[in-house]
């Protein structure tokens, strides 16, 4: 009985690792004021192309920051984006705000500033 309790533990050792245990591109974005605290409440939306950034249509997903001033995007593409935020009158038009190449099944971090 123990000899097959062992050869069941090393079989599924031994299995390779599913998709579902590997990390996905992940991006998460902190947004600050141009005094460096971060904003709770900014919307946020990410774009693949300058067209569509330049549009505003057609955004790769949008989500709003937390408490922290951080908001997460999950299952990106590893590609550069374009990005807009806006929270009452402030945001970052003007500066063609884009985030550099996300590294593949990485989370990787970025910081936005709005005025």
């Amino acid at each position: 009985m123990k000899k097959l309790l062992i050869l069941v533990i090393i079989s599924f050792a031994s299995l390779p690792l599913s998709e579902a245990q590997i990390i996905k591109t992940t991006l998460n974005l902190t947004v600050r004021d141009e005094l460096g605290n971060t904003v709770e409440g900014a919307t946020v939306s990410i774009y693949e192309t300058e067209a569509n950034y330049t549009a505003e249509k057609n955004p790769v997903a949008t989500g709003t920051t937390d408490k922290k001033g951080v908001v997460k995007f999950k299952e990106l593409q590893p590609i550069s984006y374009f990005v807009i935020v806006r929270k009452g009158d402030k945001d970052n038009m003007g500066g063609g705000e884009q985030i550099g190449k996300l590294e593949a099944n990485k989370i990787n971090k970025a910081t936005v500033i709005i005025q």
